[in-house]
This record gives structure tokens, sequence and C-alpha cells, in this order.
């Protein structure tokens, strides 16, 4: 099975030892991981290539190839580290709400930082650090009648929202234009007829898309992400009836 693993899983779970040291003394595999978060937390994914992130550790691109396999291996590596370690519970915390709140919110605090993890995940985590924070989301509803199954769906429902929140956000904020938010709320103005769109229109005609009418990006994810929770309440409810 270790086999079948990228080599960047088999290192993270102590299944094989990182690739041989290279000819530059400072060049470690955490300073090749940590660099390349750096670069796409401020250039974007798109800027991650080898020889960029070999210019900036100031080494050969072939150097970074003794400790990774490439491109795909050092991602698998930064999608480990970047989240960093998840909020701490205890097996069945007294406060469900109060706990998963806490993971969602850090979370999105994670998403914002890097927007890139976003982009990256495909597919089911697999690696320490990802498995750690799926590991204190499911803690989180220890103390709730629900079954693993049920807590396993309400993890993913939390967590596919506060991704979608994330890349929403990161999406509108990436390349702001200066009078963008006006624009459309003019636009929506003069297209949101009564007649066709009743609630867009009195939306509109509340301010809800008027510049900095509302709240901020934190307090509208906080607002779904509670409404998210009433939900899950009244499930959890329910299973204590049964």
């Amino acid at each position: 099975m270790a086999d079948e693993l990228p080599h960047a899983l088999n290192v993270l779970w102590g299944r094989a030892k990182p690739k041989g040291r290279g000819r530059t003394p400072a060049l470690s595999l955490e300073r090749i991981v940590a660099a390349a978060i750096t670069l796409a937390d401020e250039e974007g994914l798109a800027a991650l290539s080898m020889a960029r992130l070999a210019e900036r550790l100031g080494c050969a691109p072939m150097s970074l190839y003794r400790h990774v396999t490439g491109k795909d291996d050092l991602q698998l590596f930064m999608l480990d580290a970047a989240p960093g370690p998840p909020p701490e519970f205890g097996t069945a915390p007294a406060d469900w709400r109060g706990a998963l709140t806490r993971w969602a919110v850090e979370l999105f605090g994670v998403y914002l930082r890097h927007p890139w993890i976003v982009q990256l995940v495909s597919s089911p985590p697999v690696d320490p650090g990802q498995l750690a924070w799926l590991d204190a989301a499911l803690r989180t509803l220890g103390g709730t009648p629900l079954d693993w199954r049920a807590r396993f769906s309400v993890v993913m429902l939390v967590l596919h929202y506060v991704r979608g929140a994330a890349q929403l956000v990161t999406s509108v904020t990436a390349e702001p234009e200066e009078g963008a938010d006006g624009a459309y709320a003019a636009l929506l103005t003069e297209f949101a007829d009564p007649g066709r769109f009743p609630a867009l229109a009195r939306a509109v005609e509340a301010g809800v898309f008027a510049p900095h009418a509302g709240p901020g990006p934190d307090d509208d994810f906080r607002v779904g992400l509670d409404h998210l929770l009433d939900g899950v309440g009244v499930a959890i409810e329910r299973a204590a009836r049964t």
C-alpha cells in the first residue's frame, strides 16, 4: 500500500524518510514548504513553480528535487502544513455548537489566509494535517445523540459551507475594482423589475446591495453559519427523542 501512495504522504506518515539533503546546507524540506506556502499566499497558486521557488530560496531548481519529487509532491506537503493545528476539543464537548462554531470560524480564517488551499483540495483528505481538522470537527459532536454517520454528514455540510464562503470572499476581493459595488447596485436598480423579480427588487429597494451598506464578509459568514447550525440543532433534538 505504501508503494502506491505519493512520496509526500509516505513521508508525512513516517513510512518513508525525506529525500536526501541537498548541497545547500540551509535547504531543508521544512524551509522549502514554508517558502512555497508564502509564495502561493502572496502571488497565487499559478505563480508557484519549481523554478520560481528555487529563485526565492536562492538555490538551483535541481536542489529542490533532492527533497521533493516534483510540484505535486510539494503541494501535498503544503496542504498538510499550511492549516496548522486545529482547535483543541475534548472527546465530548458540552457545548457542541460553540465548539463547531469555533472550528468553522478558525477554518474560514485558514482559507482566507491561504486561498489556494480551496483550489488544491479535490479529494478526501489523507494527510495528517487535514485529518487532524476532520477529527477535531467530529469530536465537537461527541456529546450529541447523533450516530457516527450523521456526525460525519454534519461535518461535511459545515465544511462545504466554509469552503464555499471562503471561495466567494477571496474571488470577489482578489482584484477589487474601484466603484464596482456601486456599479452593480446601479445595474440591479435598473434591471430588477418588480414584476419579474419581485423579491430581488424589494432587496434592492432595502439597500441590500448598496456599497458598504451591510455587514462585512466575516459577519455574513457568521450569519450563514448560525442559520446552518440552527438546522443541525433541530436534527440533534430529533435524534434525542428517538
